[in-house]
């Protein structure tokens, strides 16, 4: 099929062109499309509160980069991908973790290259790591979206309610699960929670994951660094205690997330739809209105 051989020409590539082809790339869908243009500058001026021009040319050129990276990430071998690792941030806080025999939840937002997230965090936990699996919306990608995510001892769960208990098992199991918790649930999954200040609707499953017994939550984020050098993993432990009811829980997550994207805000993924509201959903009270 068209998308295996494309996918394949990719990853032959060296990453240093890929990035080159993928900053283009972003451009061309930039201004091809008028409705992903005004995304994400509403939310790119939403995030760090004010519109920046040298933010925007970055964040355009990023978000070309992260498509086109997925294609070596997932097609090139494994070791070939981690040696690309060349900084590692805040490791200490899931070699505590597996020390005192704690499961662990990987939050990792759509920031740097979070395909290799889970790869990295599974090399370095010494347990297996399950993820949630959504099938991609373009059905000929799916097959190259689940080898390139099914390797080492990283596992897949569907985005279900047998996912989610298969997930609950694996923490309670004292092993590790990886969520994005910055994509939009659906109804009955989800409450309003402030991100940047405006409300979005915002998934319940890192909250109430995290409540596990003896889970520890730790953020990870994957920073692309610069001309195809590789990536720096940072691992980081919530700055506040994810406390309260259910929204309050969700708003403190949604709080971490903000501080992650601040340190490299140029590569986040401001582009995904984050503010929209599923079928079914009232809308919110009130912009701001939400802890």
């Amino acid at each position: 099929m068209l998308a295996d051989i494309l996918f394949h020409l990719l990853a032959r590539l060296p990453l240093e062109c890929l990035y080159r082809l993928g900053g283009w790339g972003g451009w061309l869908v930039y201004w091809c499309s008028p409705s992903y243009r005004r995304r994400l500058r509403a939310n790119l001026g939403q995030g760090i509160g004010a519109f920046s021009p040298k933010l925007l040319r970055q964040a355009v050129a990023e978000a070309g980069r992260q498509a086109l990276e997925v294609c070596w990430i997932w097609l090139r071998p494994l070791d070939a991908v981690l040696a690309k690792v060349k900084a590692v941030h805040g490791l200490e806080l899931v070699e505590a973790a597996r020390r005192e025999g704690c499961g662990i939840l990987f939050v990792t937002p759509h920031l740097g290259c979070f395909e290799l997230a889970a790869h990295y965090c599974a090399h370095v936990g010494g347990a297996p790591l399950t993820v949630l699996y959504r099938p991609p919306h373009y059905h000929a990608l799916a097959p190259l979206m689940q080898a390139g995510r099914m390797r080492g001892s990283v596992k897949t769960a569907a985005a279900d309610l047998a996912g989610v208990k298969q997930l609950l098992k694996a923490l309670r199991a004292h092993d590790m699960v990886g969520i994005l918790p910055d994509q939009t649930p659906r109804a009955g999954e989800g409450v309003w929670a402030n991100f940047f200040g405006r409300p979005a609707w915002t998934m319940t499953l890192g909250a109430r994951l995290a409540e596990v017994r003896n889970v520890r939550t730790i953020y990870v984020w994957v920073e692309r660094l610069p001309r195809g050098q590789g990536y720096a993993v940072r691992y980081s432990a919530p700055a506040e205690a994810c406390a309260g009811d259910l929204a309050a829980r969700c708003a403190a997550m949604n709080r971490e997330i903000e501080r992650l994207i601040r340190q490299c805000p140029a590569q986040y993924l401001w582009a995904y739809n984050r503010y929209k509201r599923p079928r079914g959903i009232p809308a919110p009270e009130a912009e701001g209105a939400f802890a």
